[in-house]
């Protein structure tokens, strides 16, 4: 999914309001499935969403890429001519891990995406022998381990190939420039963003130079190309900025600000962040973090969530079902609801099994079931992250489309024993319109 959100400072709140407050902000989150949502946040005008599917297909092929640049384009053309001369800066969040191989002399993909959950086994023991023990990339399914198979597995057009992120791939589609990333979306390729740079082990490998230079989230790239600008009618000097990863992105949204306040996003997949002030590692459960400022993002994504919920009811049913569980009744199933076989975190399992049996003769007790056994999946998160080391989760906020569940809310409240929220602004382009006025601060 590409989700566009554009701000105005006053929508911020910024002390600089008055300065810059006929300046517009835009902010991109980009999931799967691609279904796309375009809102506009304004003093100015009042919200307004409309949907569109852009998913292409061959077969039974999905064609990632080309979906997500199709949306892109018809998310920019979407936006009101009156608001694009105020159109100040864009940045992009895309889901980590997401990996594309392109070649920088033509800019075509030189294999397909790799997609976020997709764990390619065959390049781990290559990865688990040149990283560290219990690195965040000696997972399946990171950035590294998808590189390293593409690797090894292609003879040709390796001289001119370079590493994108997805969202960078969709920055790149506007600025022009390869190579560019973000220290959010480069950790999983074994960026330290600790030190700032690549590891030592890292640079001496073969394939080292497809790795891409990285910024802080947020940071001005440069000026729009000029074919991407006229078509859309945008104004000179419009900055396109770095982006991150999605799960950022929504903790940026929420504003949770103080070390013991974590973000759940509740999308297709359950992630979590807890701001904490101890940096922690653990690819054996799943876990890393990402730096924020002088913090650390700790946590992990789950393969539990929505896209569990959507393979068994449709929305209405989600609703209708819903309001007829009693939250504050524990749910005598025990589920561990997958999509498909495999788990990231608390437990890093690319074989685990889904389990959603036995299968009870209601309908509102099954859903009461799931939505109970991804809360305790949340719950077993939290607890491991303290025991690792992190600082204790005090308050949760909620962003994703699980963040419109109030029954949901309640019953995860009681699973985790903490007071639980919706965020104020629950979609990670909020967070990515954030970086975007970040952007034009450091451009100015």
């Amino acid at each position: 999914m590409l989700l566009l959100v554009l701000a105005s400072m006053s929508s911020f709140g910024s002390r600089n309001a008055n300065r810059i407050s006929d300046r517009i902000f835009v902010g991109f989150t980009s999931h799967q499935p691609v279904a796309s949502l375009f809102s506009i946040f304004s003093a100015k005008l009042s919200a307004c969403t409309a949907c569109l599917q852009l998913k292409r297909k061959v077969g039974n092929t999905i064609h990632w890429a080309s979906s997500w640049r199709e949306t892109l384009f018809s998310l920019l053309e979407d936006i009101p001519l009156s608001l694009r001369q105020y159109i100040a800066s864009i940045s992009i969040d895309g889901t980590s891990a997401t990996t594309l191989i392109i070649d920088s002399n033509t800019g075509e993909l030189l294999c397909r995406p790799f997609l976020y959950n997709e764990s390619l086994p065959d390049a781990l023991p290559i990865v688990t022998s040149i990283a560290p023990e219990n690195h965040t990339v000696c997972s399946g399914s990171s950035t590294l381990c998808k590189l390293v198979s593409w690797w090894n597995s292609n003879n040709s057009n390796k001289g001119s190939a370079v590493l994108m992120h997805q969202s960078d791939w969709l920055l790149w589609l506007l600025h022009g420039k390869f190579g560019i990333s973000d220290y959010n979306n480069a950790l999983k390729v074994g960026y330290d963003p600790e030190t700032d740079s690549y590891p030592s082990w890292l640079l001496a490998q073969p394939f080292s130079y497809l790795l891409p230079s990285v910024e802080a989230p947020g940071s001005p790239i440069g000026c729009m190309k000029e074919d991407i600008r006229l078509r859309f009618g945008f104004p000179k000097g419009c900055v396109v900025c770095t982006g991150t990863t999605d799960s950022i992105a929504a903790f940026l949204a929420a504003r949770a600000t103080q070390p013991g306040r974590a973000v759940t996003s509740l999308g297709s997949t359950l992630a979590i962040k807890l701001l904490s002030t101890s940096r922690i590692e653990d690819a054996r459960f799943g876990v890393y973090s990402h730096r924020l400022d002088d913090k650390w993002l700790v946590g992990g994504a789950s393969n539990t969530g929505g896209a569990v919920l959507r393979q068994i009811f449709t929305d209405d049913q989600l609703e209708v079902l819903s309001s007829q569980i009693d939250p504050l009744v524990p749910s005598p199933l025990d589920y561990y609801p997958l999509p498909a076989p495999g788990e990231r975190f608390p437990v890093a399992d690319p074989n685990m099994m889904p389990r959603l049996h036995p299968l009870p003769e209601s309908r509102v007790e099954y859903l009461h079931g799931i939505l109970e056994s991804i809360a305790r999946i949340e719950a077993k998160g939290y607890k491991l992250l303290k025991e690792l080391g992190a600082t204790e989760v005090e308050e949760v906020f909620t962003a994703g489309g699980g963040a419109k569940n109030q029954v949901w809310m309640k019953i995860r409240e009681r699973v985790l024993g903490l007071p639980v929220h919706r965020a104020s602004q629950t979609e990670a382009a909020y967070g990515a319109a954030l970086l975007a006025l970040k952007g034009v601060g450091l451009q100015n």
